[in-house]
C-alpha cells in the first residue's frame, strides 16, 4: 500500500470515528472547526488522487450526484408490513394467536413506532452497498446516493459484522428542525410542509443529493435481516446494531406479559409529545428470534409482531353529501363529502363510510356534524356524529339499491358487509378497474397505459376487457385519432403490451384479478398447480388442502372458473400467447422427493439456515406448516427445540427427524 493510500485510509477511519462519536454516541471529541479542517484535508488528497476513490469516504456525505430516475431494485429479503392493533383487545388476540403456535414461555419487546419513510440498507463486508425504499415490499427505489448523505447512517461498520445483511429502519425528520424550517418558509412567503413524515419521504426522493445533504434527516434502525445474525433475541439485536455503528432508538423494553406491554404503551402515549421525532404507536415483537422464525409470516405480515397505533387526531366538520364508488370487484363504497378540514397535516374533503352497516351503526346523515379521524394516520374515516348539532328536519340515510354507474340492482352476499354490483361484464368502473389492475407493475407491468387512457380506449369501444389489449395492434389507426395519442406514445404502448406476453404464469394469474387472490397467493397457486388448466379443474377440497389457502380463497377461485364469461376471456388470452404454464426450464431444479409431505420446522440448525430448509422442502414438493397437527408428516427438530412441541409430536405420533435425516431424504 502506497503512502498516499495509507494516509487516506487513516484519515477516513479517523473521520468515521468522529462521525460515530458525534451522531451515534452524542459525545464529540473534536470541535466542528477541527472536524471541517480534517474533512477539507481529505477532500484535497482525494481530488489529487482520484484513483483511490471510495464511495464510502466521509467526503461523500455532502452529496453531489444527480439522479434523473431512481432504478427499481428487488429486495433480497422481502419487506413485510405490520398488522395494526387499535385496542388492547386486539393485542390480546395477537397474544392468543402467538400462543397457539409457541407453547413455551414467551417474552415481548416494545419499541416506539417512528413515523417516517421505511428503508432497507444492505452492507457487504462492512461497507454500505445499497439503500432501497420499501416500495411494494418486493421491490423499491434505489436511493443509495441520498442515503449516503445522512450522517447517522454508517458508511463503514465497526466490530464484528456478518459478511452481508440488510438493516431496516425509518428515515425521519426531527420535529424541532421541521418547525424551524416551516417558520423560515412562512417568513419567505412560501407554503409550509404538511408534516415531518411526508417531508422525510419527499426529501429521500429528491434528485439532487446535494440538496438532500442540506436537510437534517436521521435514520433510526430497528431490525437486522440475513444469515449469520449471531444473536438470539430482538433486544440483543438492537444492542448489536448499535455496537456496529448504527443509530438505534434507546427507547425499548422487554416485557414478560401483556400487562407490562400495556404499561409501556400508556406511558409513551403521553410522553411521546416530548420526543424529538414523531411517533404514531408502539411495535410489539416476540423477543426470541427462534420463536420469530417458528411463527413465520402470513402473506402480508410477520406473525411475531404487531403495531399498536395511538389514537388518531379527531376533528369535527359538516357532512355535505354521501356518494358511492364502484371498484373493480363491483364492491360499492359510500363516501362522505365534507367541508374541508385540516387533519394530521393534510386537508381532508372526503372520508370513507365503509359500508351500510357502518352508516346504520353511526346513524350518519347528510347535514350532520361528524367526527373525522385518520385511520392509522393515513385514511380519513368518520368515527361519530355530534348529535347536539343535528337539525330537527334531519332524515336518516337510506342506502342505495342500484349501482350508481350502470343501474343494476345491488346484491349483498351472506355474512358480508359490502354491497356489490353484479353487472361485471358491462359496469364501466368495474371494467376499467380490472384492466387497470391487469396492467399494473406487480401484474403484467404494461407501460404507457394509465386510467385515463384505459377509459378513453373503453369509451371508443376499442377494449371491453383486458384480453382486448392484445388486439389493439390491429386498431392502431383508430387509436391515433384519439385525443393525446401521438405516434411515438402509441408505438411504446403497443410494444409494452407485446412485451408483457413474457410475464411468468404467477404474474398472469395475479393480473386476472380473482377476488382474494393477491400476489403471494397467486404465486403459491401457480407453483402448486403448474398450469392454468390444472388450477381451473381444481376442486374446493383440493384447494383448501394447500398451505395458507383457506375456504374464502378456495371458494373465490372455484367461482371464478365457473363463470363462462371468464373462461371466454382466458381462452382469448391464451390464444394471444400469454404464459399459462410454469416454464419447465425454470422448474427443472424441483423434485417430487417430498411430494405432499407436511413439515414443521423447529429449533436452530447448523447445516442449513431456516430459509434454506423451507426452500428445500418446497423445491422437493413438500409444504411447511407452522404448527403440529394430525396432518403433519414430519417434525424437523434442531437444537433448542421447545419441549412442548416435542411432547405434542410424541402425543400425535408424528415422526421427529434430525437435520442429518432431512439431508438424506433430499439427496
Amino acid at each position: 500500500m502506497s503512502t498516499v493510500e495509507q494516509n487516506l485510509k487513516i484519515l477516513r477511519e479517523e473521520l468515521h470515528q468522529h462521525n460515530y462519536n458525534y451522531y451515534i454516541l452524542d459525545k464529540p471529541e473534536l470541535s466542528d472547526f477541527d472536524f471541517d479542517m480534517k474533512l477539507r484535508e481529505l477532500q484535497t488528497i482525494e481530488k489529487k488522487n482520484p484513483e483511490f476513490f471510495d464511495a464510502n469516504s466521509p467526503t461523500q456525505r455532502v452529496g453531489g450526484g444527480i439522479t434523473k430516475k431512481f432504478s427499481t431494485v428487488t429486495h433480497t429479503n422481502r419487506m413485510y408490513s405490520l398488522d395494526n392493533a387499535y385496542s388492547y383487545e386486539e393485542l390480546a388476540d395477537f397474544e392468543t394467536r402467538v400462543r397457539k403456535i409457541i407453547e413455551d414461555d414467551i417474552e415481548f419487546v416494545c419499541e416506539l413506532k417512528y413515523d417516517g419513510a421505511s428503508i432497507s440498507i444492505t452492507y457487504k463486508n462492512g461497507k454500505l452497498l445499497r439503500a432501497v425504499t420499501r416500495g411494494d415490499g418486493f421491490q423499491g427505489d434505489d436511493v443509495t446516493t441520498n442515503i449516503r448523505t445522512i450522517k447517522s447512517v454508517p458508511l463503514e461498520l465497526r466490530g464484528n459484522f456478518p459478511d452481508e445483511f440488510d438493516i431496516r429502519g425509518e428515515i425521519v425528520f426531527p420535529t424541532k428542525e421541521f418547525e424551524q424550517l416551516n417558520n423560515n418558509r412562512v417568513k419567505e412567503g412560501l407554503q409550509t410542509y404538511a408534516n415531518p413524515r411526508n417531508l422525510a419521504s419527499g426529501t429521500l426522493k429528491m434528485q439532487d443529493s446535494t440538496e438532500v445533504a442540506k436537510r437534517p434527516l436521521e435514520c433510526l434502525l430497528y431490525n437486522m435481516v440475513g444469515n449469520n445474525i449471531k444473536v438470539e433475541t430482538q433486544f440483543d439485536a438492537l444492542g448489536n446494531a448499535e455496537n456496529l455503528g448504527f443509530k438505534v432508538p434507546n427507547i425499548s423494553e422487554k416485557a414478560k406479559n401483556m400487562a407490562e406491554v400495556i404499561k409501556f404503551i400508556e406511558y409513551w402515549d403521553v410522553k411521546r409529545r416530548d420526543l424529538e421525532y414523531e411517533t404514531d404507536g408502539v411495535v410489539v415483537k416476540i423477543n426470541s428470534l427462534h420463536h420469530q422464525a417458528e411463527l413465520g409470516y402470513t402473506a402480508k405480515s410477520p406473525r411475531w409482531a404487531i403495531a399498536y397505533k395511538f389514537k388518531a387526531e379527531t376533528k369535527t366538520t359538516l357532512l355535505n353529501d354521501i356518494t358511492y364508488q364502484v371498484g373493480r370487484t363491483g364492491a360499492v363504497t359510500p363516501v362522505a363529502n365534507l367541508n374541508a378540514v385540516e387533519l394530521a397535516g393534510t386537508i381532508v374533503k372526503r372520508a370513507s363510510l365503509h359500508n351500510s352497516d357502518q352508516i346504520t351503526k353511526l346513524d350518519v346523515r347528510v347535514g350532520d356534524y361528524v367526527f373525522v379521524e385518520k385511520g392509522g394516520e393515513i385514511i380519513p374515516k368518520i368515527v361519530g356524529v355530534d348529535l347536539s348539532k343535528r337539525t330537527e328536519d334531519s332524515v336518516a340515510t337510506e342506502y342505495i339499491k342500484n349501482c350508481p354507474e350502470c343501474g343494476a340492482e345491488l346484491v349483498r352476499k351472506e355474512n358480508e358487509a359490502i354491497h356489490y354490483c353484479p353487472n361485471q361484464l358491462y359496469c364501466p368502473p368495474q371494467i376499467v378497474g380490472r384492466i387497470e389492475h391487469f396492467i399494473s407493475r406487480k401484474a403484467m407491468d404494461i407501460d404507457g397505459l394509465g386510467r385515463e387512457t384505459i377509459e378513453q380506449l373503453f369509451r371508443a369501444n376499442l377494449i371491453s376487457n383486458y384480453s382486448d389489449l392484445y388486439t389493439l395492434k390491429d386498431q392502431k389507426a383508430n387509436i391515433l385519432i384519439l385525443e393525446r395519442m401521438a405516434q411515438k406514445s402509441v408505438n411504446n404502448m403497443l410494444a409494452s403490451i407485446e412485451e408483457s406476453k413474457n410475464q411468468p404464469f404467477e404474474k398472469v394469474l395475479f393480473a386476472l384479478g380473482i377476488r382474494h387472490v393477491g400476489e403471494t397467493v397467486a404465486k403459491k397457486l401457480a407453483n402448486y398447480f403448474k398450469s392454468l388448466s390444472s388450477l381451473e379443474n381444481a376442486t374446493f377440497e383440493e384447494l383448501i388442502e394447500i398451505d395458507e389457502i383457506g375456504e374464502i380463497i378456495a371458494k373465490s377461485v372455484v367461482e371464478y372458473f365457473s363463470d363462462l364469461s371468464n373462461i371466454a376471456i382466458l381462452q382469448k388470452l391464451q390464444s394471444s400467447g400469454l404464459q399459462f404454464i410454469i416454464d419447465v426450464t425454470e422448474d427443472s431444479n424441483k423434485t417430487d422427493l417430498l411430494k405432499d409431505k407436511a413439515f414443521v420446522v423447529s429449533g436452530i440448525f447448523t447445516i442449513y439456515n431456516r430459509n434454506e430448509i423451507k426452500d428445500l422442502i418446497e423445491k422437493n414438493g413438500g409444504v411447511v406448516k407452522s404448527s403440529i397437527s394430525k396432518k403433519t408428516d414430519y417434525v424437523l427438530a434442531g437444537d433448542k427445540m421447545g419441549p412442548s412441541k416435542l411432547e405434542k409430536a410424541e402425543k400425535l405420533s408424528v415422526p421427529v427427524i434430525s437435520e442429518e435425516d432431512f439431508k438424506q431424504m433430499i439427496e
